[in-house]
């Protein structure tokens, strides 16, 4: 019998379904990789915003860790949405001494624009999670929170990127485009050399999730044993058609189609259930 390639989401929640854990396990699913979650914050949010926010004390969510991995130790874990320092003190400790691959998808800001993050604990995210992380997958307003400064161009990408690595301690970092202008670059490094990931632009308002989906499909080919590079190279093909082919529900920013790669030579809009 193969081994059963296997993969945590440490996250909080969405109820309507387009982010946060259960985008990740959606993810996990087409990835064919058998997807856990351990719960941080349980949201009260849809594609219109975020509600109200319930963070589970640290200790909870500390048993959900150990349940995991007395049972079934992971091939990769990801970490979105982290609210609070204690939480990330209690997860640099408990992540440190393990030896799987560790994807930081910084959720700092709603889709919506709420914040999800205390203000506090956006600077320590750096110094206590990132020095552990296999890849960090920012968008530009978050990786100018980690790095400090200004992100306008390809080339301030790029110096983004290398401080999250040379600086800030981690393996590899992606620093998404898609709040630039002009052509959507996102931009890999991994200590040794750039990769660049270039997509059409899909319009669309339906963008809710994409970051939680493309940094759960990164997390998903790392634990399969794939390169860095693979990985990312997947991860942006799988959320360019999940934008592409855009499921439209929502009465807000609608969440991304997770098996909109199976779509290819069809419209692109999901019809409804037949009569």
């Amino acid at each position: 019998m193969n081994q059963i390639t296997t993969a945590l989401t440490i996250a909080g929640t969405d109820p309507t379904g387009g982010a946060g854990i259960q985008a990740d396990l959606k993810t996990f699913q087409e990835r064919e990789v058998y997807g856990m979650s351990v719960v941080t914050s349980i949201v009260a949010q849809n594609t219109l915003g975020v509600d109200a926010i319930y963070n589970l004390p640290v200790s909870f969510i500390e048993k959900q860790l150990h349940a995991v991995f007395n049972d079934i130790e992971p091939d990769a874990v990801k970490t979105g949405m982290i609210a609070t320092i204690e939480m990330m003190e209690m997860l640099a400790d408990f992540l440190k001494d393990k030896s799987v691959d560790y994807v930081i998808d910084p959720v700092m800001v709603a889709k919506s624009g709420h914040a999800l993050m205390e203000e506090p604990s956006r600077k320590v995210i750096r110094d206590m999670l990132v020095p552990l992380a296999t890849v960090v997958t920012p968008n530009i307003p978050e990786a100018e929170i980690l790095v400090d400064f200004k992100i306008d161009n390809i080339d301030d990408a790029k110096r983004a990127a290398k401080v999250i690595v040379n600086e800030l301690g981690a393996k590899a970092a992606v620093v998404k485009g898609g709040h630039l202008s002009g052509e959507a670059i996102d931009v890999l490094y991994d200590k040794q050399d750039f990769h660049y990931y270039k997509s059409a632009r899909t319009e669309t308002k339906h963008t809710h999730g994409t970051g939680c989906t493309f940094s759960a499909v990164i997390t998903a080919e790392l634990a399969k044993g794939k390169s860095i590079a693979k990985a990312v190279t997947i991860g942006k093909k799988f959320i360019t058609d999940a934008i592409q082919y855009s499921l439209g529900v929502g009465k807000g920013n609608g969440p991304t189609n997770h098996w909109g790669y199976r779509l290819k030579g069809l419209p692109n809009q999901v019809k409804g259930r037949e009569e």
